[in-house]
């Protein structure tokens, strides 16, 4: 009769569960609202690019963008300058690949297959991506005639490889640790953290003067795209091949 009455219980979870998730979700019409919303959104995103692109191939040279060079190259405030340099200094080879490498094996540490493999996808799409793009531009980068340049790169110049990397993988990263996090001050500073990075970064390109500002804006504007996959693509996967992938070991039953 005690067994009888402990399957009742648990033949109700399903109906539970299903009820819970009702509650916390939106109703439908209010999904469809957000559902357009985002297509809006990433039909503007995707037009800013390509008019952007188109101006960027057609003109090569934009005013605003020296306006923007020198100002910010104006900034002389010794803390800031060093932190720039700094940020700018993670997104060159070997460095980043290691960082980016070190970032995988902590997430696989936790168990966590398929947000490693997506992580990996993530670098190597938005620096593939980049590549791809910048060969098809073949926009020269910043003269040192014109504005103060650090160092000189032999490769092309729209968009930025750096922010292009920022924003698809530690814009993954930040996804991963928003989602899988539960609200923590731990949680507040690593966000706070890559927020500054990928923030920073486009900032830094024009400072050290190896990008124009349209650059880093075609980088933040394919970087955000890019992202907007990458995130779609790891949802796919892992309502299809790692739903079941162990976090913790199951406990084990002597009954």
């Amino acid at each position: 009769m005690a067994v009888e009455k402990n399957k009742t219980p648990l033949a109700n979870i399903p109906q539970q569960a299903q009820k819970a998730a009702r509650a916390e979700t939106a109703p439908a019409p209010m999904r469809r609202y957000r559902q357009y919303l985002f297509i809006i959104a990433l039909g503007a995103l995707a037009a800013s690019f390509g008019v952007l692109t188109f101006f960027v191939k057609t003109i090569h040279s934009f005013p605003i963008d020296l306006v923007i060079t020198v100002g910010i190259q104006s900034i002389h405030f010794v803390p800031f300058d060093n932190l720039l340099i700094a940020i700018s200094w993670l997104g060159f080879w070997p460095q980043a690949g290691f960082i980016s490498m070190l970032i995988v094996v902590v997430i696989l540490f936790f168990g966590l297959q398929w947000e490693a493999m997506s992580a990996i996808i993530a670098a190597l799409a938005a620096s593939l991506l980049n590549v791809f793009i910048k060969d098809l531009i073949q926009r020269p980068r910043p003269a040192n005639a014109i504005v103060h340049v650090m160092a000189r790169l032999n490769d092309f110049s729209f968009p930025s490889g750096h922010v292009m990397f920022f924003v698809g993988f530690y814009g993954f990263i930040g996804f991963l640790v928003f989602s899988l996090l539960k609200p923590s001050l731990k949680r507040t500073l690593i966000l706070i953290v890559i927020g500054l990075l990928v923030g920073l970064v486009g900032i830094s390109r024009i400072y050290e003067g190896e990008h124009w500002a349209s650059d880093v804006l075609g980088a933040y504007l394919l970087g955000t795209l890019t992202l907007i996959a990458i995130i779609g693509f790891y949802r796919w996967g892992k309502s299809r091949f790692f739903v079941h992938q162990p976090v913790a070991k199951p406990e084990s039953s002597n009954t």
